[in-house]
């Protein structure tokens, strides 16, 4: 008889149970039938994978007739071998569950008691990893595919390679950075124009970074400070006026409200010239050439004119149906600006006063011989066509429409009478400078603001421009390359309306609705020594404090 072979004993169980098999269970294992006929008995009702219906609750049953359990038959399985007799059948069973990798304990972090706790819970969430944007370093990123089982290289690494050399994208690196904005397209110059001129004013080129500084060229120093502030009190604030004159003789005019005084800088004393009817204002003040008259106008539309050693009043010239808001002098010639449109010459020898007037504005004049107005016109007249004479009518020689708001500011140039600037409101915020002789423009500057007066430095090659809101400031530019010199914001608290410069070509004068009045030093005085200088200085309108006009 053949010996059933025995399991070595590095096989073996630690069960001291050694059964063989017996008839009784070899019977049982060969009643067990895996045939896959269906049956109808109500006995395999029992089988609860053939069963039709299920009970509702997953309850243990308990089976009829089946292979008796045994403890050590139980304690054998959970060791993965089952041995009966000659027979050993091996099974892989699952000890313990997935337990994730703890992560090491952040020590604690120890902070003085001057230190706030919120340096903790921000180091703390720092080091916190964002859940869209990651910025784990490429080691990470590694270490994370390769728990997460995607790590390309066990996958594909061909496929992989492949992928990133189509998308430009390197492996293991973010997908989204930041990086600097791409350089603008200078291609297209006309999508660049459209930009410029959708931006607001305080986004133009040449805007400083805050609204309270001011910036000077290297090669020229100006004071951004004035040197003298007068107390203005009843300074109307309007665009259209002009309302501070400063003439040869150092006296400076200034009207406030229905009231007209005068300023010797000279010596600091102020005088009360003279009073507007009652019902009206002074809406414009201008020296003649040798300063010793002064023109008024009024709110009604009167002209008035004044002995201002004197102090006394010598005529009124009437005919305007408007405010008279400028005048200008060219020798015994008193021209005027009306805010219906019209201008006139008066010849303040002769009773007639009126001897001529110029056509071409619809709206308010702000200037005259050369006009600007509210119309978006600037206007310009040959004053060499002969002597005026009563009742002329004079046709403009050259209509510019440039400019796309109302044009305040424009003035002649002194040292070169074929040059003519003119500034726009705030809608066009440009300087323009025309050739008078042939009405070609020559030079255009885009500003910060509105441009509210222009002058022409008398002795250098410069222009200077004052300006209303958002700015509030005065700029200083080189002729003819309009490259900006100086630049001073917030001059005044309000827009600055009113300049007139010093006989001396050194000092602005400038008034705002601020009720101020300030003095800039902008240029040197031409041909006076150090010395001279310095007692000029002290002696005249540059000295330091603040008066009060009134």
């Amino acid at each position: 008889m053949t010996s059933i072979p025995k399991t070595p004993s590095r096989y073996r169980s630690r069960s001291d149970a050694k059964t063989p098999l017996t008839p009784s269970i070899i019977s049982a294992f060969n009643s067990i039938s895996i045939s896959p006929q269906k049956r109808s008995h109500p006995a395999d009702l029992s089988n609860p994978f053939i069963t039709k219906s299920r009970h509702a609750s997953p309850v243990k049953r308990a089976t009829g007739g089946g292979i008796a359990v045994s403890d050590s038959f139980q304690r054998q399985a959970g060791g993965g071998v089952i041995r009966k007799g000659g027979i050993e059948t091996r099974l892989d069973v699952v000890s313990r569950d997935y337990l994730p990798p703890t992560s090491q304990p952040r020590p604690e972090l120890k902070r003085s008691r001057s230190t706030p706790a919120t340096r903790e819970r921000t180091q703390s969430t720092s080091d916190n990893r964002d859940r869209f944007i990651t910025t784990r370093e490429a080691d990470d990123v590694a270490a994370t595919l390769e728990l997460m089982s995607l790590n390309p290289k066990t996958v594909s690494p061909g496929h992989t390679a492949r992928l990133a050399a189509a998308t430009g994208v390197p492996l293991n690196r973010r997908v989204l950075a930041y990086h600097e904005a791409p350089p603008a397209s200078s291609s297209d110059s006309t999508l660049s124009q459209q930009r410029e001129l959708a931006r607001p004013l305080y986004g133009r080129p040449g805007e400083l970074p805050s609204s309270t500084s001011s910036t000077t060229n290297k090669s020229r120093r100006i004071p951004t400070q004035p040197e003298r502030v007068l107390d203005a009190p009843g300074m109307v604030d309007d665009f259209y006026l002009n309302l501070v004159s400063w003439s040869v003789q150092n006296i400076v005019a200034v009207a406030l409200a229905e009231s007209t005084y005068v300023w010797r800088a000279d010596t600091g004393i102020v005088s009360h010239l003279g009073e507007a009817p009652e019902g009206t204002y002074v809406s414009s003040v201008d020296f003649s050439n040798d300063g010793a008259y002064l023109g008024v106008g009024l709110g009604t539309g009167e002209v008035e004119l004044w002995d201002v050693e004197a102090g006394q009043k010598l005529r009124t010239m009437g005919g305007h149906q408007g405010q008279i808001a400028v005048l200008s002098w060219n020798a015994h010639i008193l021209s005027s600006g009306c805010g219906d449109g019209s201008i006139w010459h008066h010849d303040v020898r002769v009773p007639r006063h009126k001897v001529m007037e110029l056509l071409g504005h619809t709206g308010e004049t702000a200037n005259y011989w050369r006009a600007g107005g509210n119309d978006n016109v600037v206007n310009i007249w040959d004053g060499r066509v002969g002597d005026v004479a009563e009742g002329a009518r004079g046709q403009a020689k050259w209509t510019k429409r440039n400019h796309t708001a109302a044009v305040k500011a424009i003035a002649w140039c002194p040292w070169q009478s074929s040059l003519l600037a003119s500034g726009g409101g705030t809608n066009d915020a440009t300087v323009h400078v025309w050739n008078s002789g042939t009405g070609a423009r020559l030079h255009s500057l885009k500003t910060p603001s509105q441009v509210t007066s222009i002058i022409w430095a008398p002795h250098k090659k410069e222009i200077l421009t004052t300006h209303g809101y958002p700015t509030n400031a005065i700029m200083v530019h080189a002729y003819p390359s309009l490259e900006r010199i100086a630049e001073i914001r917030d001059a005044h608290d309000s827009r600055v309306l009113y300049t007139a410069v010093g006989p001396a070509g050194d000092v602005v004068c400038t008034g705002a609705g601020d009720e101020n009045l300030k003095f800039w030093r902008i240029w040197d005085a031409v041909g006076a020594k150090k010395k001279k200088e310095g007692k000029e200085r002290s002696s005249s309108t540059t000295r330091s404090g603040i008066l009060s006009i009134r």
